[in-house]
């Protein structure tokens, strides 16, 4: 994956109601969601869910397909692994020790948060 690729990408991500919508089509899974479901799980007006749906789709994060007459939105895995890959593929390249996966640390500032 090329680096403006993956620049577009995290762009589109890098807002909450485009990232909300992402991790609910990658929980779906392939079958994906229709449109009308993603804004009303998400509260979206529809004018709104258009507008981050297509910038999603320019970036290549989810893919569109026809079911009669609704339209149903999948995350593209293929694209998402392009862009971790991209991320992770010189990891620690100049190190001897590697980490490479990422474990939460326990007792972050999010965990306590969550447990107060």
């Amino acid at each position: 994956m090329k680096a403006a690729a993956v620049i577009e990408a995290l762009g589109a991500l890098a807002h909450e109601h485009r990232l909300a919508i992402f991790k609910l089509l990658v929980e779906r899974g392939p079958e994906g969601l229709p449109a009308g479901h993603i804004g009303s799980r998400l509260k979206l007006v529809p004018s709104s869910l258009t507008f981050h749906l297509q910038n999603l789709q320019r970036a290549g994060l989810i893919t569109q397909r026809r079911e009669s007459r609704h339209l149903i939105y999948s995350a593209d895995y293929e694209a998402m692994n392009a862009v971790v890959g991209y991320l992770t593929e010189n990891c620690c390249v100049g190190s001897t020790e590697c980490a490479p996966s990422c474990k939460p640390a326990r007792g972050t500032a999010s965990t306590r948060t969550v447990a107060a």
